[in-house]
C-alpha cells in the first residue's frame, strides 16, 4: 500500500521555506488530514502557501499560515530611511571618514531617535567606538558592543604617592600579584554574590556560560585593558568627592565583562542579524525590539553583564586595599557599552547606546582617561542635551592596532616611557601611548560636556602580555 505521508523534501519542492514551518507542517497533517492522499494534501498546502492569510484563523491549518507569515516577515529586507537624522559631532577634525559613515548609516534605521559622536571616536563594527545612539523600544546588540559594559574604575587612598624606585618595584609585585589578564585567571577566584542572579537559572544562554563566570571574576581582558598606580590630584576642595584638594595615591583599572558578555554578544547579534535583515552597509545594526522575548531576554543578560564587570573591578580592588594595608578613600566608577532607558527633552522614553562613550548626566562623575603616559581626567557630567548626556570614554585612537606595530618600535616606545617615568608591565606596541590622540585636545573638544575635577597621572601600568617594554641597563 503506498504511503499517503509527505516528505520534508516535498514541502520544499511545494515552495515551503526551510525551517520551523515545514515541521509544523507535517504535524498538522498527521493530526487533522490522516488518511488523506497525498495529492489533497498537497493541493491544501498549496492552497496555503499561496493565501496564508486568509488561513490564519484556520482550525487546523491556522499555524501553517502563521508560520508562514512569520518566515516571510522574518526574510523580508528593511530598508534604511532615504534621509539620516541630523546628529552633533564634537571634534570633528580628528574622527576617521570611515567612523563618520558609519554613524550616518546609523542615523537612517527606522527606529533611531537621535545620536552623536564623541571626540575619541573611531572605526568600530556597526557603531563606530564613541557613538552614541537613542533608538526606540529597539536595543541593537553591536551598539552595545562585544565587552558588554567594560568599565573606568578608580580607588583613592589615603597614603602618599611616592614612585621611587623601591616604592615602584613594591607596587609591580602588587600588580603581579593581585591582577590577572586575558587567559589568565585567579586559582581560587573570590565568590560574588553577582553569580547567585537567578538568570543565571533561566536564560539558556546564561545557563552554559556561568561556571566561565566563575573562573574568570576578578580578572581583566586583554588588548588595551589595564591596571595600573598613579597619582590622582584634586584641584579643589569643591570636588564633589568630599576630600580636600591635593595629591593622593590612586589605582585606576579598565576592563569589562569578559567571556561573559562576549558570549552574550555575539548570541544576541546573531539572533538579531537573523530577524532583522538589513542592507549590507547597517548589517551589523540590527536590533532587537524590546516588547518581544530575545528582545527583553538581551535586556537582562546585558545588564547581567555590566553588574559582572562591575564585580570584577571591585574585587580588583578588595585584593588591593588588603595589599596596601588601607581601604580606600573614595571610589569613581563609570561604564560604557552599555545601553539604558532614559527620557528625551518632552519626557519619552529613549534607549541609549553609549558605544565608547560614557554617561555624562548632569552631576554624574566619571573617569576619561588618556594613555600609559598621558593623565587621565575625572569629571563631572554636565547635562548637555545636543550629546545626550554623554561625554568620550578616553583618548580615542590615532592609529590602529596594525599600523602602530607596523610603524612604531620597541625602542622608541621605552624611551618614551623613560621619559615619561612610567613602569609598564606587558602591553605591545599595539597600545603604545603614540598610537593614542592627544587626551588634552580630546578634551577641550568637550568642555561643554563635562567640569573637570582632577587628574590621574599613571605611574606603574599593568596590562595583558608578556614585558614588552622592560627598561633595559
Amino acid at each position: 500500500m503506498a504511503t499517503t505521508k509527505l516528505t520534508g523534501k516535498e514541502l520544499r519542492q511545494l515552495g515551503y521555506p526551510e525551517g520551523k514551518v515545514i515541521g509544523t507542517a507535517m504535524k498538522v497533517l498527521e493530526a487533522h488530514f490522516k488518511g488523506k492522499s497525498k495529492k489533497h494534501k498537497l493541493e491544501l498546502l498549496q492552497r496555503v502557501l499561496e493565501n496564508p492569510a486568509f488561513y490564519q484563523k484556520h482550525e487546523s491549518l491556522g499555524p501553517v499560515a502563521k508560520g508562514l507569515i512569520i518566515k516571510t516577515e522574518h526574510n523580508k529586507m528593511l530598508e534604511l530611511n532615504a534621509s539620516r537624522i541630523p546628529y552633533q559631532t564634537y571634534g570633528a577634525e580628528g574622527i576617521e571618514q570611515g567612523a563618520v559613515h558609519q554613524m550616518e548609516v546609523a542615523m537612517k534605521l527606522p527606529v533611531t531617535h537621535s545620536g552623536a559622536l564623541m571626540a575619541d571616536a573611531h572605526q568600530g563594527y556597526g557603531l563606530p567606538i564613541g557613538g552614541v545612539l537613542a533608538t526606540k523600544n529597539a536595543v541593537i546588540p553591536y551598539g552595545v558592543g562585544v565587552d558588554i559594559g567594560c568599565r573606568m574604575c578608580m580607588t583613592i587612598y589615603d597614603l602618599p604617592p611616592l614612585f621611587q624606585y623601591d616604592a615602584v618595584s613594591d607596587f609591580k609585585q602588587m600588580l603581579e600579584d593581585n591582577t590577572r589578564f586575558g587567559n589568565a585567571t585567579f586559582r581560587r577566584p573570590m565568590d560574588h554574590e553577582v553569580l547567585e542572579n537567578k538568570s543565571f537559572g533561566e536564560i539558556n544562554i546564561l545557563k552554559s556560560l556561568k561556571d566561565r563566570a566563575y573562573s574568570q571574576i576578578g580578572s581583566s581582558g586583554g588588548g588595551n585593558h589595564f591596571v595600573e598606580f598613579g597619582v590622582a590630584e584634586l584641584l579643589s576642595d569643591e570636588n564633589d568627592l568630599k576630600l580636600p584638594k591635593g595629591k593622593y595615591l590612586a589605582v585606576l583599572s579598565h576592563s569589562g565583562s569578559r567571556g561573559l558578555g562576549a558570549n552574550i554578544a555575539r548570541h544576541y547579534t546573531k539572533l538579531a542579524m537573523d530577524k532583522c535583515k538589513l542592507p549590507s552597509e547597517a548589517k551589523h545594526l540590527a536590533w532587537l525590539d524590546l516588547d518581544t522575548e530575545d528582545g527583553q531576554e538581551y535586556w537582562i543578560a546585558m545588564n547581567l553583564a555590566g553588574d559582572y564587570a562591575s564585580a570584577c573591578h571591585h574585587q580588583i580592588y578588595e585584593r588591593m586595599a588588603k595589599a596596601l594595608g588601607e581601604q580606600p578613600l573614595a571610589l569613581v566608577e563609570n561604564h560604557h557599552n552599555f545601553a539604558w532607558k532614559e527620557q528625551d527633552a518632552d519626557g519619552e522614553e529613549i534607549i541609549v547606546h553609549r558605544k565608547g562613550a560614557t554617561p555624562a548626566g548632569k552631576g554624574v562623575l566619571g573617569i576619561i582617561p588618556g594613555s600609559m603616559t598621558a593623565p587621565g581626567f575625572i569629571v563631572r557630567g554636565k547635562g548637555e542635551q545636543a550629546s545626550i548626556n554623554s561625554a568620550s570614554h578616553g583618548a580615542g585612537r590615532v592609529m590602529s592596532r596594525t599600523r602602530a606595530k607596523q610603524s612604531l618600535s620597541r625602542d622608541e616606545v621605552r624611551k618614551h616611557l623613560k621619559k615619561a617615568g612610567v613602569t609598564v608591565i606587558g602591553s605591545g606596541l599595539d597600545e603604545a601611548p603614540q598610537a593614542y590622540k592627544d587626551i588634552h585636545q580630546v578634551m577641550k573638544q568637550q568642555v561643554d560636556l563635562v567640569d573637570v575635577l582632577g587628574t590621574f597621572t599613571p605611574k606603574v601600568v599593568r596590562m595583558c602580555g608578556g614585558n614588552e617594554f622592560a627598561q633595559r641597563d
